[in-house]
C-alpha cells in the first residue's frame, strides 16, 4: 500500500478530489472525465517520469477550454466558437507524449458534450476528430506556422464532420465561415500562449529548441570568438548525440542543442582546456595538479551562472551539470598519484566531478558523445579500428564507472549508440591518403 499511496500519486489524487467538489457546487459534470484521465495517468508509468508540477498544469489545460466552453454556452454563444483543438495541440508541443493529449481531449470532448444542448454523440463526434487531427498533425512540429496550418486543417476536418453528421445536407452556411474560422484563431490562439506554458512548466517545446539551436544566439557568437576549439567540438558532439537519439528513440533535437551549450562554462577560462590552447604552451605546465583540477571542474558551475544569466531553459542545465556526471578527472589525479611525496595522500574521491549523473537518455548520451570524441580527436593516427576500438572502450568504461546508472539505456542501446559514433567519428577523423602532388615543368 506504501508504494501505492506514494507521493507522486497522491497530488492527482488530491486533484480528483478538489475536481469532484467543484463539479458538485456549480452542478456539473466535470469531475468525472477529470477523474479518469488523472486515474490512468496515476498508474501510467511514463507519466509518473514527468515532473509532479505537471499534473497541476494538466488541470489547468483542461479548465480552460471546459471553462471557456460552459461560458460561451450559458451565454448563448453557438458552441462552433468552442477552441476545442487548443487543448490537444498544447499538450502535444508541451509533453511530447500522444497518450496524455487523446486522454485530455477524451476528457474535454466528454465534458461539453453533455452540456451542449442537442445529441451527445454527434457533439462528441463532431469535437473528437478535430482533436485527433491536430493531435497526428502537430506530433513533432518544429515551426510556429506549422501550429497554425494544422489549425487551419482541423477547422476543415470539422466542417467535413458537421456535413457527414448531417448526412450531406448543407443547413446555416454561416456555420461553416464559423468553424473555419475557429480553427485558424485556435492555432494562433495556441502559439500565443504557448510560452506561458514553457515558462510555467521550465520546459522548452521543439519549436523553442530550433530557436535555441540558432547559431546567431549570444553565447554561440561569443563561444565562436573567445573558445573556437570548444565551439567546434560542441558541434560535433551535437551531430553525434542526435544521430543516437534517434536510432534509440529519445529526443535528438533535445540532446543536439544540449550538446551545444553542454561546455558554455569553458568561456570563463577557455585556455586551460585543451581544444583552445596553444600547441607549443599549456597553461597547467605552471599550476599544481590540484589546482588544475579545480580549474577544469569549475566549468561546470561556471557553465550553469552562465546559463541562468542568459535565462537558458532549466532542461539545458541537466546537460551542463549532468555532461561529466562524477566521473574521474583521470589526467590530473595520476599527475597528482606521480608528484605526491611519500606522506601526502591524494584521494580518488578529489578529483571527481560533484555530479549528477545523467538521469536521462539525451543527457546520458550527451555525457557518452562528449568523452568519446575528446577520446577520439586525440588519436595520432586515428585508423577506422583505432577509432572503434577507441569508443567502445570509452563507452565500456563509463559504464563500469556507473555513469550510467541512473539513465534508462539499456545494453542495447548502448550497442547501438557505440556502432553509430563509431561510423560517424570515422569518417570526420580517419586518416587521408598522401596523394602526389603536381609537378609542373
Amino acid at each position: 500500500m506504501k508504494k501505492l499511496f506514494n507521493k507522486t500519486k497522491l497530488l492527482p489524487i488530491g486533484i480528483c478530489a478538489f475536481m469532484f467538489l467543484f463539479s458538485h457546487i456549480i452542478r456539473i459534470n466535470l469531475g468525472v472525465p477529470l477523474f479518469l484521465i488523472l486515474l490512468y495517468l496515476c498508474f501510467y508509468k511514463k507519466f509518473i517520469k514527468i515532473k509532479n508540477a505537471r499534473l497541476p498544469a494538466l488541470s489547468f489545460l483542461f479548465l480552460i477550454s471546459f471553462c471557456l466552453g460552459y461560458y460561451l454556452i450559458k451565454q448563448g454563444i453557438s458552441s462552433y466558437w468552442i477552441p476545442i483543438t487548443i487543448i490537444p495541440m498544447l499538450s502535444v508541443l508541451l509533453f511530447n507524449n500522444l497518450e496524455i493529449a487523446y486522454f485530455l481531449s477524451l476528457g474535454t470532448c466528454v465534458s461539453l458534450a453533455f452540456l451542449i444542448p442537442g445529441p451527445f454523440k454527434a457533439w462528441f463526434v463532431f469535437m473528437m476528430i478535430p482533436c485527433i487531427c491536430v493531435i497526428l498533425l502537430v506530433n513533432k512540429t518544429r515551426k510556429r506556422s506549422q501550429v497554425i496550418q494544422t489549425g487551419a486543417i482541423a477547422g476543415i476536418m470539422q466542417v467535413v464532420s458537421l456535413i457527414l453528421l448531417e448526412e450531406l445536407w448543407i443547413n446555416h452556411p454561416q456555420r461553416y465561415l464559423i468553424i473555419l474560422v475557429n480553427g485558424l484563431v485556435s492555432g494562433i490562439i495556441t502559439v500565443g500562449i504557448l510560452p506561458f506554458f514553457e515558462y510555467m512548466l521550465q520546459t522548452v517545446t521543439n519549436i523553442s529548441l530550433l530557436e535555441l539551436a540558432d547559431f546567431n544566439h549570444p553565447i554561440l557568437q561569443k563561444m565562436v570568438l573567445e573558445a573556437p576549439g570548444t565551439y567546434h567540438h560542441s558541434l560535433v558532439v551535437g551531430n553525434l548525440s542526435d544521430s543516437a537519439c534517434q536510432a534509440v528513440g529519445a529526443n535528438g533535437l533535445l540532446a543536439r542543442v544540449g550538446a551545444y551549450y553542454h561546455d558554455i562554462g569553458k568561456l570563463q577560462k577557455p585556455e586551460y582546456f585543451i581544444e583552445n590552447q596553444d600547441i607549443k604552451k599549456n597553461a597547467h605546465d605552471e599550476l599544481t595538479p590540484t589546482m588544475s583540477k579545480l580549474i577544469i571542474m569549475n566549468h561546470i558551475k561556471e557553465g550553469l551562472d552562465l546559463a541562468k544569466k542568459y535565462n537558458l531553459s532549466p532542461l539545458l542545465w541537466d546537460f551542463i551539470q549532468q555532461h561529466h556526471g562524477n566521473s574521474l578527472v583521470y589526467y590530473f589525479y595520476r599527475r597528482a598519484l606521480e608528484g605526491k611525496e611519500e606522506d601526502q595522500e591524494v584521494s580518488e574521491e578529489g578529483f571527481r566531478y560533484p555530479g549528477p549523473k545523467p538521469n536521462s537518455k539525451e543527457t546520458a548520451i550527451v555525457l557518452l558523445a562528449d568523452s568519446v570524441e575528446a577520446a577520439t580527436r586525440s588519436l595520432k593516427d586515428p585508423t577506422p579500428d583505432k577509432i572503434e576500438e577507441t569508443v567502445h572502450k570509452v563507452i565500456n568504461n563509463k559504464f563500469i564507472d556507473g555513469q550510467l546508472d541512473e539513465c534508462e539505456l539499456t545494453l542495447k542501446d548502448i550497442e547501438k549508440i557505440s556502432g553509430i559514433f563509431a561510423k560517424i567519428l570515422t569518417g570526420i577523423y580517419h586518416s587521408r591518403v598522401n596523394y602526389p602532388q603536381e609537378t609542373r615543368g
